[in-house]
């Protein structure tokens, strides 16, 4: 694969050379064993393209939407040219040759009902969410705060949408305030973590911020599981304002208490383990936040409960495996004679109760 890419040349070069190598494989594959159903998961929405090939042999496709494309070059871009009406084409493509949708929120549901025109029995909302079993808290590890005595914790995607500029100005307001005591460690890859670095060190925040990279499970888990308070900063945009992040459930599974904006599908999933900060004061009020938070550790030990609470008793991943073999049931049962495949959904559906990791 060639580097990832953060430019319309890159982008180009980047999914060109992904679609060649997942047709190829593809390909491989069917003639090797075959296969009777391919799932894409986007983005982007032009992975439809390898499973035409496929539907010439029956073959279904199930579509496994994580992000809306129209709204995600919006929250990058903020223009409507050609490139944006070429993602809602593609989008459109997609759910038309879309055999079942599997939707990671009531929201994106909606979309592929009202937006794609698909039937409501084709579209199976199966959320992100962690496995408890492995994703859980360790003992806190002193080394990570730095020195200090706060740790704020993040873990995610570095792009523009996430909005770690934001959170970087949030640091540097609290220094500005007169506060050295507070570290904040931010835990991914992508293409803005460079410009992250960058920006880290102009604004002379090294002291204070740290960009780790793409980094082990275990030390991820020891620098959450050391943090005070978890973030997702993830700027007001329509993409955000109706997608489901990942790590707000891992924040919650490790019982950390989190400060985001006030955005639609963010406050379905946290509820009240999150305070919410102002979506027009963002840098002032997300501080005010984070810092009321610090200095009320009884108020932190009782939402990071709360969360703990609601992943283990609806948002683990456990519970959206009887939607995504539901999904799978429907895809079966459109082939024009599917025993020995509804049987296989049948004997893995026997096996939910234990065996995740091989169901998955």
């Amino acid at each position: 694969m060639p580097k990832e890419g953060n430019s319309a040349a890159g982008y180009i070069t980047e999914y060109t050379s992904a679609l060649f190598w997942e047709f190829l494989y593809s390909l491989w594959i069917y003639f090797r064993r075959g296969f009777q159903v391919i799932q894409g998961c986007n983005p982007p929405d032009n992975i439809f393209l390898v499973a035409l090939t496929f539907k010439i042999f029956g073959v279904k496709y199930i579509f496994d939407h994580h992000d809306a494309n129209p709204e995600l070059y919006l929250s990058k871009y903020n223009k409507k040219g050609v490139v944006y009406h070429a993602q809602i084409w593609l989008e459109r493509l997609t759910y038309r040759f879309s055999d079942v949708v599997i939707a990671t929120n009531a929201t994106y549901r909606s979309l592929a009902i009202t937006r794609g025109g698909l039937n409501p029995e084709d579209v199976f909302v199966v959320r992100n969410g962690p496995e408890c079993d492995t994703f859980k808290p360790v003992p806190p590890n002193a080394a990570c705060k730095h020195g200090k005595r706060y740790l704020i914790g993040y873990v995610g995607t570095m792009s523009i949408q996430e909005g770690l500029d934001i959170l970087v100005d949030v640091a540097g307001y609290i220094r500005d305030l007169g506060r050295n005591d507070i570290h904040f460690t931010c835990v991914g890859g992508g293409p803005g973590l460079a410009g992250l670095r960058d920006m880290v060190a102009t604004r002379q925040l090294d002291d204070m911020v740290t960009f780790t990279g793409r980094v082990s499970d275990a030390e991820l888990l020891e620098i959450l599981s050391t943090a005070d308070v978890c973030v997702n900063p993830d700027k007001p945009c329509d993409m955000n304002d109706i997608s489901t992040m990942i790590k707000i459930m891992e924040y919650m599974a490790l019982g950390k208490p989190i400060v985001q904006f006030d955005l639609k599908e963010g406050r379905f999933s946290a509820q009240d383990a999150s305070l919410y900060a102002d979506n027009q004061n963002q840098v002032p009020d997300f501080a005010a936040k984070i810092l009321w938070l610090l200095e009320n550790p009884a108020e932190r030990a009782r939402m990071g409960r709360i969360g703990r609470e609601r992943v283990l008793g609806s948002l683990a991943w456990e519970h959206s495996v009887p939607n995504l073999l539901a999904a799978y049931e429907r895809c079966y049962s459109k082939f024009d004679s599917a025993p020995k495949l509804r049987m296989a959904v049948e004997q893995y559906g026997d096996k939910a109760e234990g065996t995740q990791e091989e169901l998955r």
